[in-house]
């Protein structure tokens, strides 16, 4: 009995989560209240201190999670690209500088649709630093597609097109409905991938 109890105890656990981090990504972290965290998994609002201390905490952990999606979806895509530098990159810009990433928040990049929140959060806060763990990890994971001997240089130019890919979101979501939202998608693309990439 226990150890079914433990084992139901953990799939709900994991179904709060996963309900968290698409939540979290389509309203914000202080735009769903707990009960609706809860019921996005299916449960009621009463079980939720029973899995998590505090919303904090699940916020921490919903964030890392959508990193963590996000990480291994550019890792299977920089790998079926092999080594050529500009197939890396179109294979993480193609799909992120799309209408179907900027309408959709809740399955896609948490750099973006958590960026707002995580700002406005106070540095104690956990889900910051999660924030920019995941961050760091979309830097190393861009380096790959920069062709820069200098390491350093490197870094820089990687810093400044994730940046461009990031920010061109951002405004798409905040624009989306008018021309505006395409055309920044377009221009980031063409940043990123035409002859001023190199």
């Amino acid at each position: 009995m226990a150890r079914a109890s433990r084992e139901q105890a953990e799939k709900h656990r994991e179904a709060i989560e996963q309900a968290s981090s698409k939540l979290f990504r389509e309203r914000g972290l202080n735009g769903v209240s707990v009960a609706e965290l809860m019921g996005g998994a299916g449960l009621t609002h009463g079980g939720f201190y029973g899995h998590f201390s505090s919303k904090d905490e699940l916020a921490a952990l919903a964030c890392k999670r959508a990193f963590e999606e996000s990480a291994r979806r550019w890792s299977r895509r920089l790998e079926r690209a092999g080594g050529d530098q500009h197939a890396m990159r179109s294979s993480l810009v193609e799909p992120y500088l799309t209408l179907a990433h900027c309408t959709n928040p809740g399955d896609g990049c948490a750099a973006v649709a958590l960026a707002g929140d995580i700002a406005r959060e106070p540095a104690d806060k956990p889900v910051r630093q999660v924030y920019i763990d995941g961050f760091k990890h979309m830097v190393d994971d861009w380096m790959k597609t920069v062709g820069h001997a200098d390491p350093a240089e490197r870094r820089k130019l990687a810093l400044a097109q994730l940046a461009t890919l990031v920010g061109a979101m951002t405004i798409a979501r905040a624009t989306e409905g008018d021309a505006l939202a395409e055309d920044m998608l377009a221009a980031a693309r063409e940043m990123l991938l035409g002859p001023l990439a190199q």
